[in-house]
């Protein structure tokens, strides 16, 4: 079978970034299909793990870059990228099947054009709620612009013979957009449990940091507007003010409130707050295991709270506890499976309680992180959901109704 797949920030293990589309696309080369990825890039045609990687022109690969932009400018981006991306996806031979991911909600323009000149169905897959993201984050307020992103989310809903979803919230929004049930699959994120493991010996980066007998929190991922790292740094105030030097947080990721997030901590004269810069996943997984609990923290809007955030499946891989403070699935998630605390949005008191209360309990944050392993393996196992996406492109591909 041959697959189109259409991702504009695709990323291997080397680069920085979530890699579910070179794992899910690995495995299915891995089962004997064909698997031709339409992304952003400069370098043409190459192959990667037996991917076929037609790399377009037009639009950033680097979604932390893509995500730094104005709001106008990344929109043109987006655009730009999708123009380019079906000009190539109209002169690659026909497929069984096309597989695009968003956001940017851009991607189902070529997604739409690939459906249609090839005749071949399409799978469409719903990371983010777009637009009704941007539009809570306050981003997208023209009403006109608001129109067209709604024509385009009904338009790519219609056409998709199915959707993937990476939540329950983000299953649930999908169909409350109109798409049936039956027609909307959940495959979340997936924990790496190769890379991320509670046997990694974190030691070395503890030494490196000068954080030797501390409780170290850490946080990997974007620092962008909609992970509000300020109740972080507001948290770390709070210790400090109470003389506590027994805790430090490490931040690490790029993104567009970094450097303000930078320039707070200093003025504030914070001592247990660091910055590391953006690396790929292995140095991600080596600031786990130096970790005595990873956060997962977003701003408090409410459609945050369907996110599948990559950082909080590889804090389960890692068998570290997991703090999240977002409602809904994640929170369900670290308490019904004892795998971590949740702590409440926008208040950093009750974050840095949290924090505490796993320094204070060491053996209990031990047994939220043996159970952060176990959901990581028994639900999250990336095969096993890679699995679950094969057998339902191949159940679309056929005309079959998938159960």
């Amino acid at each position: 079978m041959r697959i189109l797949y259409l991702h504009q920030f695709f990323v291997t293990r080397e680069g920085s970034g979530g890699t579910r589309s070179y794992e899910f696309a690995r495995h299915l080369v891995g089962a004997g299909h064909e698997v031709v990825m339409v992304t952003a890039g400069s370098e043409g045609n190459r192959i990667v793990d037996g991917i076929r990687v037609v790399e377009v022109r037009g639009g950033y690969v680097d979604y932390v870059r893509a995500t730094s932009m104005a709001y106008p400018r990344r929109i043109a981006s987006f655009f730009r990228f999708a123009a380019q991306a079906t000009a190539a996806v109209l002169r690659e031979p026909a497929p069984n099947v096309v597989f695009a991911t968003s956001p940017p909600l851009t991607m189902a323009l070529p997604a739409i054009a690939a459906a249609r000149r090839h005749r071949a169905p399409l799978v469409f897959e719903v990371r983010d709620l777009w637009p009704e993201a941007p539009i809570q984050m306050g981003a997208l307020r023209n009403p006109a612009a608001r129109r067209v992103a709604r024509a385009l989310e009904w338009a790519v809903y219609r056409t998709s013979a199915h959707v993937v979803a990476l939540s329950p919230g983000i299953r649930e929004g999908v169909i409350a957009a109109g798409v049936a049930p039956a027609g909307v699959t959940l495959i979340p994120n997936a924990s790496d449990l190769d890379l991320f493991s509670p046997d990694l010996d974190g030691r070395a980066v503890r030494e490196q940091l000068g954080l030797e007998g501390r409780f170290l929190c850490s946080y990997f991922g974007t620092m962008g507007e909609a992970n509000d790292l300020s109740q972080v740094i507001e948290a770390a105030t709070l210790l400090q003010g109470q003389g506590d030097e027994s805790v430090a947080f490490v931040l690490q990721g790029d993104g567009k409130r970094r450097a303000g997030l930078e320039e707070d901590v200093r003025r504030r004269g914070l001592r247990n707050v660091l910055f590391l810069p953006a690396g790929d996943k292995s140095s991600a997984a080596r600031l786990a295991a130096a970790s005595d609990a990873c956060m997962t923290i977003f701003k408090d809007v409410p459609i945050l709270a369907t996110n599948s955030p990559n950082k909080l499946f590889d804090t389960f891989a890692a068998g570290r506890p997991a703090i999240v403070n977002t409602a809904g699935w994640q929170r369900d998630l670290v308490e019904r499976h004892e795998a971590g605390l949740f702590a409440r949005p926008g208040d950093p008191a009750h974050l840095a309680q949290q924090v505490l209360a796993l320094r204070d309990d060491p053996q209990k944050a031990a047994a939220y992180g043996r159970n952060a392993r176990r959901l990581a393996e028994g639900e999250f196992d990336r095969r096993l959901l890679g699995e679950r996406l094969r057998v339902l492109l191949e159940d679309v591909a056929a005309g079959r109704d998938h159960p």
